[in-house]
């Protein structure tokens, strides 16, 4: 089994798909039935979506943690440092890998490996 689609919601989906951006996901504007804008990209066969959130009063679930595999960390890593990602956890070498955690504008928490 497969995860195949992993869906974020936010109150600045265009802001954060800016963001995302920044990791090197390339993102497009989708439309599907009467349902709202938002924005999607694929990574390796697998859709990751930022839809809007339609209540105003709605919270954003911040207890996420997503993580993703990149070709190159350090480099990454170093690039991200003048942007608007917060490092929340710089490069630390674990059992599992080079792991890095970031935190979005949303304030979810993403973890980066070196592949």
């Amino acid at each position: 089994m497969n995860i195949n689609l992993l869906v974020i919601r936010s109150h600045s989906p265009q802001a954060l798909s800016a963001q995302y951006t920044a990791l090197g996901m390339e993102f497009s504007f989708h439309k599907h039935g009467n349902g709202p804008h938002h924005y999607a990209a694929e990574l390796n066969g697998q859709v990751f979506e930022i839809y809007p959130i339609q209540d105003k009063n709605s919270s954003i679930d911040t207890r996420i943690r997503i993580g993703f595999e990149v070709a190159n960390l350090d480099a990454l890593i170093e690039q991200l440092s003048d942007s608007n990602w917060i490092i929340s956890s710089p490069i630390k070498h674990t059992e599992w890998g080079a792991i890095a955690v970031l935190q979005d504008l949303d304030g979810r928490k993403i973890e980066l490996k070196n592949k």
